[in-house]
């Protein structure tokens, strides 16, 4: 059995279903993952699985490697291995981190009474919990693009979510002043890159902010959800993770104010309207 089988059958073992929010259920003959199990959360095929631990399927492509470190739970020295023994070069450091530290998919799975998500520096949503797709709509439904926030906010619209002029001119200005600093710490990367060109050449709005060449971090915002149980006001905050460059995105509402109780009432009955990932 090659390097790559062997550690991806390790890593399965290792990793508990309570790990990643599955039931453990009776009878189980594996400590770890299921086969089908991984095959769910890397978005592949069972039968897929069974060939990359038998060694039988060759040259993965970075991105289901990608999926794989993410659903194993993979440290960033595991996952570089894992990408080298399957004979792709380990993501660059040069380009926009992608990469959900096993410590940062734990705070997700912790923190589920307040809505949250994951984003890139680019702001391409990696990671969120069931209150944040309850809360915003589920990004799920969401593909390729349409997954990055700051095309949606300029080129889709924020149709569900309210500002007040000064939060809604200073949200927008933050956007792009902090793209334009992503851009200055990864210059290689083409994908942004691309994204800036489409978005210059697409969205006067964005052009315009564009060429004041302001560099910035968008920290907080306040807004209003329109949600199916009334407008909730919520306090949106920005936490960056040392050494992977991703930002964890928290809504918060005034304790005891009726957003709190609303945000209960969500949590309560838009919960069961998710159609589960």
């Amino acid at each position: 059995m090659n390097e790559f089988a062997t550690v991806l059958r390790a890593w399965r073992d290792r990793v508990t279903p309570e790990a990643v929010g599955l039931p453990a259920g009776a009878g189980r003959r594996t400590p770890g993952l299921r086969r089908e199990e991984l095959a769910a959360l890397a978005g592949v095929s069972v039968d897929y699985v069974v060939r990359l631990e038998q060694g039988r399927s060759v040259n993965p492509s970075p991105q289901l490697l990608g999926s794989l470190a993410t659903a194993l739970r993979l440290t960033t020295e595991e996952r570089d291995h894992l990408f080298r023994v399957a004979g792709a070069a380990p993501p660059s450091r040069g380009v926009v981190p992608r990469h959900v530290t096993p410590g940062v998919q734990r705070l997700i799975d912790r923190l589920g009474d307040v809505p949250l998500a994951v984003f890139t520096a680019t702001h391409d949503i990696l990671l969120w919990n069931d209150l944040w797709a309850a809360l915003t709509g589920d990004p799920a439904r969401l593909v390729g693009i349409e997954r990055n926030l700051m095309w949606r906010h300029f080129m889709v619209g924020h149709e569900g979510v309210e500002y007040d002029d000064d939060h809604q001119e200073e949200f927008s200005s933050d956007l792009v002043a902090d793209l334009r600093s992503a851009v200055g710490r990864y210059p290689g990367d083409r994908a942004l890159a691309d994204l800036v060109a489409r978005l210059r050449r697409e969205s006067p709005e964005f052009e315009r902010r564009w060429a004041v060449a302001r560099v910035a971090e968008h920290r907080a915002s306040r807004k209003t959800l329109r949600t199916p149980v009334g407008g909730i006001e919520v306090d949106c905050d920005t936490l960056s993770v040392p050494g992977g460059d991703l930002r964890i995105v928290v809504y918060t509402v005034v304790p005891g104010s009726a957003d709190a109780e609303k945000l209960d009432l969500l949590r309560v009955t838009g919960l069961q309207q998710l159609v589960p990932r």
